[in-house]
């Protein structure tokens, strides 16, 4: 059966299916051997996107303006300070305002209710570039790099190590059990997800034939894996914990004991980046000259090692927000 999701906005994986998602992924691949072909189509020639930033980002940012590029439309770069949203207009009304505009919208920003509110006024699609319950443009790339890498998806055993209830380890969740992965988390009480999503992600999981785990303990979620993901351990806007989650998540470290830990030798290393794995970053040298750490949540050794897929994961953002851009318009 023939796929048809023009006009939907794609807001978290919870809305897409098994086949939708899948569908997804296979544009993607498609759209990325065009590229190294060097043959764009320009299938959304004459369309205009807007790109709507309340959040710093290199990938997010890059990856939707190329892929607008390539594909003939014209991005137009918008920050919180460039527009009236939430300030002296509600999100609804802008939402409607730019909708007559634009022929689609991205939304990077904090309230998970904010991108719920424009897609619900906008009359175009709009995606989520990063809100802080959900990054799913995000895992998109990551299954794709997944499968580039085994050769298959379904059935792979993927551990989350870290700050499990961030947005990102919330995606990966739902994506997991959508796509009938083995998937582990491994995280400090205090930072597992949040329960609701987790049944959520429970209950799906058996249609999908996918197994969930979660608990603190490191060994066990790593335990024979096809690859380990982390994050950061403060994400935007909570900088002011970071004492508090370095105490918390050193354990959770991903260095080398860890992945030979793993059991795997071909082990894949996964990040969405940045990543604090050394002092050249201003950040990096602050947290050197305050707590002693020139590395957090994964050693510089892993980032720079033969494991680290980390910059196919980058690069597949791109290709992925173009499938997603492209089936929704």
């Amino acid at each position: 059966m023939p796929f048809n999701l023009k006009g939907r906005s794609f807001l978290t994986l919870k809305d897409f299916s098994n086949r939708e998602i899948k569908h997804l992924l296979e544009l993607a691949k498609q759209l990325k051997l065009l590229k190294y072909a060097g043959i764009q189509k320009k299938v959304l020639q004459g369309k205009n996107i807007a790109l709507i930033f309340e959040k710093a980002s290199t990938r997010t940012r890059c990856a939707f303006a190329v892929a607008c590029t390539d594909e003939g439309a014209h991005p137009e770069f918008l920050n919180k300070n460039d527009i009236q949203l939430g300030k002296k207009e509600s999100p609804a009304d802008t939402a409607k305002v730019m909708g007559r505009y634009f022929d689609g919208m991205e939304f990077r920003g904090f309230s998970h209710e904010t991108i719920e509110i424009l897609a619900k006024n906008a009359g175009v699609p709009v995606w989520n570039g990063l809100t802080d319950m959900y990054h799913p443009t995000q895992v998109l790339a990551d299954f794709l790099t997944i499968e580039e890498h085994l050769g298959y998806l379904k059935g792979c055993k993927l551990a989350f190590v870290g700050d499990a209830r961030c947005n990102t380890a919330n995606s990966l969740l739902i994506g997991a059990a959508k796509m009938g992965l083995d998937f582990r988390m491994a995280a400090p009480e205090s930072l597992l997800p949040d329960e609701e999503i987790v049944a959520y992600a429970r209950g799906i999981a058996e249609e999908n034939h996918a197994k969930i785990s979660i608990s603190s303990e490191v060994t066990p979620a790593i335990e024979g894996v096809d690859a380990i993901y982390t994050d950061v351990w403060v994400s935007m806007g909570e900088e002011h914990l970071l004492a508090e989650r370095i105490k918390l998540l050193r354990p959770y470290q991903v260095d080398m004991k860890m992945v030979a830990d793993t059991g795997n030798p071909s082990v894949l290393f996964l990040h969405c980046l940045p990543a604090f794995h050394d002092l050249h970053t201003e950040i990096g040298r602050d947290v050197y000259e305050k707590f002693g750490l020139k590395e957090m949540e994964v050693t510089d050794e892993v980032f720079q090692s033969q494991h680290s897929v980390v910059f196919d994961q980058a690069e597949n953002r791109m290709h992925t927000i173009k499938a997603v851009m492209i089936a929704t318009m």
